[in-house]
């Protein structure tokens, strides 16, 4: 639902520039275009990630573990995660994601998700942030078999 929807905002906002430009006198079409152009950078600053899987223990494969995927990006000078967290296996163990945001202080807990079976989320962090990481787990004990942190924003 979300890439039919991106898709129509795509092709309304390059229609909306096409008649714009076609309308403008030559002398304004330039400033369009440039406005354009800005836009179209800022529309690619979305960069998708994952899917991300927990590490798994002995007896099971990648299918049995929870996973993250999404996108993150950069609007009005924040940093932002939108991911999605799934438990494929159902076990009742919790799929677990921890976030963490870096700035001047160092790096710092910004949150820990926990699922039985989906969750999404679009987090925005402060604008001191300079980047974030994060890691996904599967467990229910103090051993969640963490995957390795992913790092983005340096």
């Amino acid at each position: 639902m979300r890439k039919i929807r991106n898709l129509l905002v795509g092709t309304a906002l390059a229609g909306a520039l096409a008649a714009g430009v076609a309308a403008a006198p030559a002398a304004s079409a330039s400033t369009a275009s440039a406005t354009a152009a800005t836009s179209a950078s800022q529309a690619l600053s979305r960069h998708g990630f994952g899917p991300f899987y927990s590490d798994f223990g002995r007896g099971e494969d990648r299918s049995d573990r929870a996973y993250v995927k999404g996108f993150w990006g950069k609007s009005g000078g924040r940093y932002y995660l939108d991911f999605d967290l799934f438990d494929q296996d159902r076990d009742r163990q919790y799929a677990w994601l921890d976030v963490y945001y870096h700035d001047r202080g160092g790096w710092h807990l910004f949150k820990r998700y926990r699922t039985f079976g989906h969750f999404e989320r679009k987090i925005f962090f402060g604008r001191g942030v300079d980047g974030f990481r994060f890691r996904v787990g599967e467990g229910s004990t103090s051993d969640y078999d963490w995957s390795g942190w992913h790092r983005y924003g340096f």
